[in-house]
């Protein structure tokens, strides 16, 4: 199997990127990455460090498991060569994941009308998509040339939802300003909007804790066809294994 995850080239998120990478790899799946400069990506260093996160920082952070996972990924020849959106070529994939990160420096990731249009591709194919927190937003922006909508118009959705960013923002806001909201309309309302009605958004369960390989039932996905979505870094290790297990389910 072979999977694609595409990213921006600064600000990723390390749990959204890492984890699934890690748990896809070990499983035996040739991940390969696209930046929106076709250079390597980086992660966004807050996320790793905490630095500036001041008396949240260990609620905020990412757990070590991410941490390490992170650093591994960063040995990664594939992830090291990654390519272009404009090279990506969808019929050479399995898969497609679209990872988050809140930092302003996923925007050009967020807003590629060529990543958006391999999007459409990809679901178009029927191949496994999976979006995790602002992921769902790259695909809710993907437009279905034939309808004019949004590829998710139709599609049931998660996403990180908008008192979970508020939080954030607010638990912060004092010495970082807006680095919780990438834009000033939350990732929920965003993604609401593409859908064909307002009940297809799905919130889940209270996210309180982050899942692990331990604790699997603290996270949570939404399967809807070919389309997977998650909420936060708390949701990774439930969409890395949905995501496997849909890969598999595919190319049978």
């Amino acid at each position: 199997m072979k999977v694609l995850i595409a990213t921006s080239t600064q600000g990723f998120d390390p749990s959204e990127v890492a984890i699934p990478w890690k748990i896809l790899s070990q499983a035996g799946v040739d991940v390969h990455f696209a930046t929106d400069t076709g250079q390597q990506a980086s992660p966004d260093p807050i996320m790793l460090t905490g630095e500036g996160l001041g008396p949240f920082k260990r609620a905020l952070i990412a757990r070590k498991d991410a941490q390490d996972a992170c650093a591994e990924l960063q040995n990664d020849p594939l992830f090291q060569a990654p390519t272009d959106y404009s090279a990506i070529v969808p019929d050479d994939f399995d898969g497609l994941l679209l990872p988050g990160g809140h930092a302003k420096e996923v925007k050009p990731f967020l807003e590629s009308k060529i990543l958006q249009a391999a999007i459409v591709a990809f679901f178009k194919a029927g191949k496994p998509v999976a979006a995790i927190c602002h992921g769902t937003i790259a695909a809710a922006r993907a437009i279905d040339p034939e309808t004019g909508k949004s590829i998710l118009h139709g599609h049931r959705t998660t996403a990180l939802l908008k008192r979970q960013e508020l939080t954030g923002y607010n638990m912060t806001k004092r010495w970082m300003g807006d680095y919780y909201l990438t834009y000033p309309v939350t990732v929920e309302d965003e993604v609401t909007a593409a859908l064909k009605t307002p009940e297809d958004f799905i919130q889940g369960p209270l996210p309180v804790l982050r899942d692990s390989p331990e604790h699997m039932s603290r996270g949570f996905t939404l399967q809807d066809r070919n389309y997977l979505s998650a909420r936060w870094p708390g949701d990774a290790y439930n969409l890395a294994n949905d995501f496997l297990k849909m890969l598999r389910e595919a190319t049978a």
